[in-house]
C-alpha cells in the first residue's frame, strides 16, 4: 500500500529495528496486537535498507546494533529525506544519552527497562503529533494539503488562488512528497496509484497533469529510472 493509501485508511505500518531476538520477536508480537503492521530489521544493515526502500508511519529504534549504530542509522535515513517519526528504545538511557538521541533526529526516546503501556502510549502520542503535520506536505515551492487537494505556494501571499487536484493527481503528488529523495519507477506508481490501470502510461498522463498545473519543474524525470519530486515548482 503506498504512502497516500495509507493516511486516507489509517493503517499505521511500524518498522522495528532491534537486535535482540527475545524482545524484538515480544515487541513485534506486542505491536502487532495493537494493530501496527509491523517490520523487523536485527542489525542497522537491514534497518536502513527497510528504511529506505518502504514508508512507515513510525520506527522504533534500538541504539546498540550490528553493522550500523543507531543514531548513525537515523542520520542516515535523515539525509535521504526519510521523515518518519523515530522512538529510541535503547538501554542507553542517561540523560546525555538522551539529549543525543534527539539532537540526532529522534522525536522520542524511552529507556530500556521500560513499562509497556508507557511505549504504547508514547508511540499513539508521536502518531497524533505526526499525523497533525503530515496532513500538509511540503512539494518544492509549493505546500499540498491532503485534506482539501489544494496547493499553494510556500509563501502565499493575499490574493494567491490555491491549485485545486483531483484525487489521483493528489496521490502521485503526494507519494512522491512523502519520499523526496527517492526515485519511483512507473510500475510502482502504477501499482500504488492506479492499481486498477493496466498500463503504465497512465503515470506518464498525470505527471503531465501536474506539470501542466504547477510547473514542469514540480516533477523531475530520471531518465531510465522514473519520477522523483522536483526541487523546482517554476518551469
Amino acid at each position: 500500500m503506498d504512502a497516500t493509501a495509507q493516511a486516507v485508511t489509517g493503517r499505521v505500518r511500524l518498522l522495528l529495528v532491534e537486535d535482540e531476538p527475545e524482545l524484538s520477536a515480544m515487541l513485534a508480537a506486542l505491536f502487532t496486537d495493537e494493530g501496527y503492521r509491523v517490520d523487523v530489521a536485527a542489525d542497522g544493515q537491514r534497518g536502513l535498507h527497510l528504511g529506505l526502500t518502504r514508508h512507515y508511519d513510525v520506527i522504533v529504534l534500538d541504539r546498540r546494533l550490528p553493522a550500523i549504530e543507531g543514531l548513525d542509522l537515523m542520520g542516515r535515513w535523515r539525509r535521504h529525506g526519510v521523515v518518519t517519526p523515530v522512538l529510541v528504545l535503547s538501554a542507553l538511557g542517561s540523560p546525555p544519552d538522551r539529549v543525543a538521541g534527539l539532537d540526532a533526529g529522534a522525536e522520542d526516546y524511552l529507556a530500556k527497562p521500560f513499562d509497556v503501556d508507557e511505549l504504547l502510549a508514547r508511540l499513539r502520542a508521536l502518531r497524533r503529533r505526526h499525523l497533525d503535520t503530515a496532513r500538509v506536505l511540503p512539494v518544492g515551492g509549493y505546500r499540498l494539503d491532503l485534506d482539501t487537494r489544494e496547493v499553494l505556494p510556500e509563501h502565499a501571499g493575499a490574493g494567491t488562488d490555491p491549485v485545486r487536484l483531483s484525487g489521483r493527481e493528489c496521490e502521485l503528488l503526494a507519494t512522491l512528497a512523502v519520499r523526496p529523495g527517492q526515485v519511483f519507477s512507473r510500475d510502482k506508481l502504477l501499482a500504488g496509484v492506479f492499481a486498477e490501470a493496466g498500463s503504465p502510461v497512465v503515470v506518464d498522463t498525470y505527471v503531465y497533469y501536474l506539470r501542466r498545473k504547477l510547473g514542469r519543474g514540480i516533477i523531475r524525470t530520471v531518465r531510465g529510472r522514473g519520477y522523483q519530486l522536483g526541487r523546482d515548482p517554476r518551469p
